[in-house]
C-alpha cells in the first residue's frame, strides 16, 4: 500500500518537473505568442534567447527547471552572452571571432524577461529572478544619415524609364520622405494609399495599423506607379496576387 502511494507521488512530481521545464515551456510560450498576434519576429528571437539560455545551464550543469532557476543562474549566462563568440546562436550565420554586441546581448537579456514575465501571468513560477537581476544597457550609437550627394549618387543608378526602375525610385522617395521601415513599404498595398488626404496605411511592429502622411513629391511617383499598374494589368502583365506597391516585378 505504502508502495503504490509512493510510487504515484513520484509520478506526481515527476509530472509536475516536466511542466516547469524548459523545453516544454519553450513551446508554450510559441502557442501562447501566436495566438495573442505577436511577430514572427518577436516570437524568433524570444524562442532563441531562451533555447540559448537553456543550453547554456544544459552544458554548465545547471537547473533548467523554471522554478528552480534564480538569479544566480542569470547572472552567470550575462556573463556567458559578455564572453560568447558574435552569431554563436545564430540559426544561419557562423560565429564570428569578435564577441557580442552590447546592442545583441540586451536584446537577448530583453526576450528571456519578456518570456519570464509570461511565466509568472500563466502563474508557473511564483517569484521572478528578473526583479533581482539588473539587464546592462545597450551603449548608445548614433546611426550616421546618407549624405546629399550619396543620395544622389544612389538614385543617380536607377534607370527610372523602366517600370521596375519607376517602381524603386518611387520606393526609396517613400522611403526618405515618410521615414517608413522598409517592411511596411514593402508590405504597402494599393488600397492602403489615399493620395487625396497624402497619407498611407501601414502595418507596424506588432502588426498594429498607423497612418503616415506623405509629402508630395512622393505622392506625385505613388500615383504614377498606381497608373503603371493598372495599365500592366490591363494589358494582361503579371501583377502580384495582393497589388503591393513594392513587389511589383
Amino acid at each position: 500500500m505504502e508502495t503504490n502511494l509512493q510510487e504515484q507521488l513520484n509520478r506526481i512530481v515527476e509530472r509536475k518537473s516536466k511542466a516547469t521545464q524548459l523545453d516544454n515551456l519553450i513551446q508554450g510560450y510559441r502557442l501562447y505568442a501566436q495566438t495573442e498576434g505577436k511577430s514572427q519576429k518577436t516570437i524568433s528571437i524570444t524562442i532563441t534567447a531562451a533555447t540559448s539560455l537553456r543550453d547554456f545551464l544544459k552544458a554548465n550543469g545547471f537547473p533548467t527547471d523554471v522554478a528552480e532557476i534564480g538569479a544566480q543562474e542569470l547572472r552567470e549566462f550575462i556573463l556567458h552572452l559578455q564572453q560568447v563568440k558574435a552569431y554563436k546562436y545564430h540559426p544561419f550565420t557562423r560565429p564570428q571571432d569578435k564577441g557580442l554586441s552590447g546592442h545583441a546581448i540586451n536584446c537577448y537579456l530583453r526576450a528571456i524577461r519578456a518570456f519570464w514575465s509570461w511565466l509568472g501571468r500563466e502563474e508557473i513560477i511564483l517569484s521572478n529572478p528578473f526583479a533581482k537581476v539588473r539587464i546592462p544597457k545597450a551603449p548608445k550609437k548614433v546611426i550616421p544619415t546618407f549624405s546629399e550627394s550619396q543620395m544622389q549618387a544612389l538614385l543617380g543608378v536607377i534607370h527610372t524609364p523602366t517600370p521596375v526602375g519607376f517602381r524603386d525610385w518611387t520606393m526609396i522617395l517613400t522611403l526618405l520622405d515618410t521615414g517608413l521601415r522598409a517592411s511596411e513599404l514593402v508590405g504597402l498595398t494599393v488600397k492602403n494609399v489615399n493620395l487625396d488626404d497624402g497619407i498611407v496605411k501601414v502595418n507596424g511592429k506588432g502588426a498594429k495599423e498607423r497612418i503616415v502622411p506623405t509629402g508630395a513629391r512622393s505622392a506625385k511617383h505613388i500615383s504614377a506607379a498606381k497608373h503603371i499598374l493598372k495599365l500592366r494589368q490591363a494589358t494582361g502583365r503579371k501583377a502580384t496576387a495582393r497589388k503591393r506597391l513594392g513587389c511589383g516585378g
